[in-house]
Parts: C-alpha cells; sequence; structure tokens
C-alpha cells in the first residue's frame, strides 16, 4: 500500500512498544509493576467526587451536542478567573481556547507557527517535541541537558541556538523527569526571548515559547514559575498548554486548554475546527462548575500531591539505597508531577540470556522479563540509545506494590554480570 512521505517516516512511539510487552505479559498472568505510564490508576486515584458529580449531572441534563468550537463559554471565564486568581495573569476568555486534551493543542501550536524548514528549539529529553517538530516539517534544534541543571535546559545552552527560530518549547515541571525550573533557569531564558524578538522587524515571524505547565499544580517543595508572570513584555510571545488531566487525576475526561496571543489563538481555533478536537460538552460544563470552587480544588490537589509525593519518595529512597550497596544507579530528589528520574548504569552488562545489555531499551526488557518492572529510557524522549537515564512513573502503582517491586529490581540488577 502506498501512502504519504509523512507516513512513511513517521517514527513510532517507544513507549508504546514497552506498553504493548507488558499488556502481553499481564495478559498470560505476569505481575508487571507498569511504571512506564504517564496516566494514572484511576482506582488509586480517582478525579474529585464534585467533577464526578458535574459530570452526571451535565450528561443527565442532554448536554450532549457539539460545543463550540473554543469550547464552552462558561469554562473559559472560569479559567480566566482561575488564572487571575492563581497567577495574577490576565487573559480574557476570548484568548482562551479549550480541546480534547492537551496534545491536539501543541499540535495546532507547531502547526500554526512552524511553516516547512522553519528552525523548532527544544530540549531533549521532553516528551514528542521531536515528533511534533517532524509532523510541522519543522527543522529541529535538539539541545541536550544535563544532570548538573535537572535535565532543564540553561539560557546558556540555548545562547546562539535561537537565532532565526520561530518556536522554543519547554515545559515544567518536566515530562519526563519531573524537575522543574527555577526563577533563575526561567527569567534568564526569558530574557534570552525578549533579546531575539527585539532584534526582529515587523514583517518577521517572532520567537514564540510554548510553555507546556500541565503538570503545574503538582509540585511539591519547589514553586512553580511562569514566563508572563516574570516578565509582562513576554505575553506576546507565550502560548500556554494546560488542562485537567494530571492535576485532577482526569486524564480520560480531555478536558485541556491553552491561552496567548489573539492572534494565534484565533488561528489554532481555526484549526481545530477543521479537526474537530473539542472536549465533551458535558464534561467541559463539569469543569466550568468545579473550577471555581477553589477551596475544594485546593483540598483534592493538596491531597493527591501528598500520595504522589510519598509514592516517589518510597522510590527514590529504594535506589538511593541500592545505590549506597555498591549498586551503580543514581535519582533525582523528586520535584513534582508523577515522575522520578533514575539511572541504571548497565551498558555492557551480560543478561541471564547470555547477551549483552548494548542498549537501554535492552535493559527495559530485561527488567520486564526478569523482575516484572517496566521503566522509560530517556532514548524515548529524544536522547542517545546508551544514555543511563530512565522515567520512572507512581501514577499506576501503590505504596505496598512499590514495597514488593523494589527488592525485584534490585535483585534482577545484581544478577546482571
Amino acid at each position: 500500500m502506498k501512502v504519504s512521505r509523512l507516513a512513511e517516516n513517521m517514527i513510532g512511539s517507544e513507549i508504546i512498544k514497552i506498553g504493548n510487552e507488558v499488556n502481553d505479559m499481564k495478559a498470560r498472568g505476569a505481575q508487571i509493576a507498569n511504571l512506564t505510564i504517564g496516566d494514572l490508576d484511576s482506582n488509586l486515584y480517582p478525579i474529585p467526587a464534585e467533577l464526578k458529580e458535574n459530570i452526571k449531572k451535565a450528561y443527565d441534563a442532554n448536554l450532549t451536542n457539539y460545543p463550540p468550537a473554543n469550547g464552552l463559554g462558561s469554562l473559559r471565564k472560569s479559567i480566566s478567573d482561575d488564572l487571575m486568581q492563581r497567577y495574577n495573569l490576565d487573559y480574557s476568555a476570548d484568548d482562551i481556547l479549550v480541546a480534547g486534551g492537551s496534545r491536539p493543542l501543541i499540535y495546532a501550536v507547531f502547526r500554526c507557527i512552524v511553516d516547512p524548514g522553519d528552525k523548532v528549539v527544544y530540549p531533549i529529553p521532553s516528551w514528542n517535541n521531536n515528533h511534533y517538530t517532524y509532523l510541522s516539517a519543522g527543522q529541529a534544534v535538539e539541545i541536550e541537558t544535563t544532570l548538573e541543571n535537572n535535565f532543564l535546559p540553561t539560557a546558556a545552552d540555548l545562547q546562539g541556538k535561537l537565532d532565526g527560530a520561530v518556536l522554543l518549547a519547554l515545559c515544567s515541571p518536566l515530562n519526563p523527569t519531573g524537575t522543574m525550573f527555577t526563577k533563575e533557569q526561567l527569567s534568564d531564558i526569558c530574557r534570552l526571548v525578549i533579546e531575539e524578538n527585539k532584534k526582529r522587524g515587523s514583517n518577521e515571524k517572532p520567537l514564540y515559547l510554548m510553555y507546556d505547565q500541565i503538570y503545574a499544580l503538582l509540585t511539591f517543595e519547589d514553586q512553580h514559575f511562569n514566563p508572563v508572570s516574570l516578565f509582562p513584555e513576554m505575553k506576546d510571545y507565550v502560548v500556554y498548554i494546560d488542562g485537567t488531566s494530571k492535576a485532577f487525576a482526569a486524564t480520560g475526561v480531555r478536558v485541556g486548554w491553552s491561552f496567548g496571543p489573539s492572534e494565534l489563538m484565533a488561528k489554532m481555533k481555526a484549526l481545530l475546527g477543521h479537526i474537530g478536537a473539542w472536549a465533551p460538552k458535558p464534561e467541559q460544563q463539569a469543569v466550568a462548575e468545579y473550577l471555581p470552587q477553589t477551596g475544594e480544588v485546593d483540598a483534592f490537589v493538596n491531597d493527591f500531591k501528598i500520595k504522589l509525593h510519598h509514592s516517589l519518595e518510597l522510590m527514590h529512597k529504594g535506589i538511593q539505597q541500592m545505590k549506597a550497596d555498591g549498586l551503580p544507579v543514581d535519582s533525582i530528589r523528586p520535584m513534582g508531577a508523577m515522575y522520578l528520574t533514575v539511572k541504571m548504569d548497565f551498558i555492557g552488562r551480560i543478561m541471564d540470556n547470555g547477551e549483552q545489555v548494548e542498549a537501554t531499551a535492552d535493559l527495559v526488557f530485561y527488567l520486564i522479563r526478569a523482575a516484572g518492572v517496566a521503566v522509560v529510557p530517556f532514548s524515548a524522549f529524544g536522547n542517545s540509545r546508551t544514555m543511563p537515564w530512565f522515567r520512572v512513573s507512581a501514577g499506576g502503582i501503590g505504596v505496598e506494590e512499590i514495597d514488593t517491586m523494589l527488592p525485584r529490581l534490585k535483585a534482577a540488577l545484581l544478577a546482571l554480570k
């Protein structure tokens, strides 16, 4: 069958490949601690009770026809009010676009900014920026980050890379690491963006910053910072990605939103109107009613964060104990989101089948088989096949399962020769 060049050269998801292996083994009766998913076990982490009731009420009221292309006015007003209350960000309901989760919004950002051959700058590791750049025929400029900076880009890393670029894609807390920009890190980057845009003429496309803060409410001890709150003059250049999926454990509810410069948001609305990527109307109405209940929202998020943080800390302490016992492993203190960044440096070791660990993916499939533990290598987020760092998610695992998983993981790593 003949297909388009875009389809022919598209790269499949490494995370989905790992997930398929896990699902196949589970179907055969294997017990797998699935630490791969950026999702949440809804039995461990149900959505807020008030939000669930609001969804039920909306369906009972037969709100099952098409919503407006840019989202219900009531929801956009609730989002606008929440942005002002939480971050002192002044965006009208007209500058907010609602869609079926954050993915279509990110796709729309790329397609409405990037022309074929345009430079797109993003750090690695990061989630899916390489794929969105490919889908928009952009020229990828990948910035490899370091452990010393918690795998987040610095202004020094970006210096000289933004010349002529049209899009800089950032995320904090970061998927896959759960690490966060400090005020100083983000401020220095914002100054670079402002400086670059001052160089450009009125007929030139600006350098936009896509700032994905879908995990902004899921921060532990550190404070979340955003560009426009730090530098109001950034408002002409920043387009935000946010939504309910992570902070409200509502990944399947599919209500995400974006906000930014009016002209760009209008174009994104037109694009997504053709695709039909809107969120279901009952869920939109439910979120519109829930979001203004600040006390209930904060109570849910705080309780949710405590549970996530506890699970991540348990895994962090387990990895640090293995490090103290002499294994070549390490981890970064949990800062936010649902992820722990873990190092397992076993390239070159021999597995129980006599084969060598030549790439981190080899270690992944060995651990699934030998320990019943599934993790995601940073190669799935743009890094090399041998970079020994991994994303570990606490979203689909409870405390008891963590306690039983860690000894299995240690035993499997010790068995590598």
